[in-house]
This record gives structure tokens, sequence and C-alpha cells, in this order.
């Protein structure tokens, strides 16, 4: 779509296309898919969006309960972004995760879709134990961006601004993004797929934060491995997943009225 006049939008992956970390369960979440379809709506107010991501999911587990539902609605713009969840398993093989996300980019463009995806931050500089897993990003992050070169697949490259490393782009999780990362990664959609008025300002530092006292960075990671990464180990252990349970929240194509901030 030269004027970005997509008529139907649907969004697979996880939690972050879900909307974790902009709003709650209790008022709603929002998210970056939600944002960037909002800004699709701002060209084109007979928009549809339809958003299938869940919370939790596993690349492989994206493309058996996302991709089929998704070709159903018969989209011309699609979204694709999935496979933190698989970087943080003990048994990761990037290969894998990476060759289901290109069977999502092939069948999609396949069906006349116009697919966009996005690249992964290395975040070890806001969560040190999270260092191990930061040759496990970038491995995936370039079979990412081959499959999307062999498929015609748009990317976004959120990995790489220095800003996406500022706290304030993320939750207290350190996993999700804040609204203000959210809002980001959707600006990087619009602008990656050439939206009119969009620009590259998302890649741009936030503006100075007035300087705080703070406490030893030790104890801060002890916090956050007390209220984080415990339950999150627990859930592993037990075999849960924070989406058990739960399904789309956007499962259908319906029109989309809230205007952009």
């Amino acid at each position: 779509m030269p004027n970005g006049e997509y008529l139907r939008y649907v969004a697979l992956g996880d939690s972050q296309t879900e909307g974790l970390g902009d709003g709650d369960d209790t008022v709603g979440l929002r998210g970056f898919a939600d944002r960037f379809a909002e800004h699709l709506a701002a060209v084109n107010p007979d928009l549809q969006y339809a958003n299938l991501a869940v919370r939790g999911r596993l690349a492989g587990q994206v493309r058996a309960e996302q991709l089929g539902p998704a070709l159903a609605l018969r989209p011309d713009l699609a979204t694709v972004v999935a496979g933190v969840n698989d970087i943080l398993r003990p048994r990761f093989d990037a290969a894998e995760v990476a060759g289901h996300l290109e069977e999502m980019f092939a069948a999609l463009t396949a069906a006349g879709a116009h697919v966009a995806t996005v690249t992964f931050p290395d975040l070890s500089a806001l969560v040190p134990l999270a260092r191990p897993v930061a040759p496990r990003i970038a491995d995936l992050n370039d079979r990412i961006r081959a499959a999307a070169a062999r498929h015609g697949v748009t990317v976004a490259e959120t990995a790489r601004p220095v800003a996406v490393t500022d706290p304030r782009m993320w939750t207290t999780d350190r996993l999700h993004a804040s609204s203000v990362g959210h809002e980001r990664i959707a600006a990087a959609l619009a602008h990656a797929v050439g939206l009119p008025g969009s620009d590259d300002t998302w890649t741009r530092p936030l503006p100075p934060r007035p300087t705080t006292p703070g406490g030893s960075a030790a104890a801060a990671e002890l916090r956050w491995v007390a209220a984080f990464l415990g339950p999150w180990l627990g859930r592993r252990l037990r075999g849960r997943s924070s989406g058990d349970g739960r399904t789309a929240k956007r499962p259908t194509l319906q029109p989309l009225t809230t205007a952009v901030d």
C-alpha cells in the first residue's frame, strides 16, 4: 500500500504484542500493536484490526495457534513478533525459532500480506543477569534479518538505537516495554513501513531526567530477582506459563476508533 492505506491489520505474537507493560488486565492493555493500529487508522479510518497475541507463547506456539486464524482474516498487513520467550528457555535453538518465524513470513506474504517484524535489543545493560543470553539475541536478530530479506518482510530495527536501553523504556520487570517503550516500537513500525508523517524521532534519546538518589546496584538486583525472576523460574519448574488459559484479546477484525496520542 504505497500510501499506507491498509484495510486489514493482524498482529501475531506473545506478551509484547498483547501489550503487557502498557496498561493492565484491569483497565485493559494497549501495547505497540494497538498503537501501531492507531497510526494506521490515522491514514485510513476504515482500518480493521485484530490482535491474536497471547502472553507466554513460544515462537512455535505462535505459528501453530495464530498463523491459521491470521490467514483466515486475509490481512493486507501483519506483524509477527516472537522469540523472546524462546531465548529465555534453557534449551534454545536459534535456527528452530527463526524457522518458525520464517514459516509465518512465507505464508503471510504468499497470501498477499505486507509483513513487518522487529529485532530485539540486548538488555544486559539493564539486566546484568541477562548477559549470558546476549549472544542468543544477536544470533536470532541476524536470522530474523536474513529470513525477512528472503520474503520481502519489513524489519523495524528496534535493537539498534541507544535509546532502547533507557530504563524508562521498560517496566520494572525489565522484560516488557513500558508505555513509552510500546509507543516507540509503534513509531518504529510506522516509520519502517513508510506511513505518511512518520520519521526517525523514535530513535532519539528521551529527555534528560532529574537525578535521584539510588540504592546500591546489588540491592536493586536482589529486589528484581525476588519480585520477577523468582516467580518466573517457579512457573517454569512447574511447567506453567503466564498465558495458560488465556485467549487472544481481539480475535476478529474490528474497526479502530482511538486516535494516536
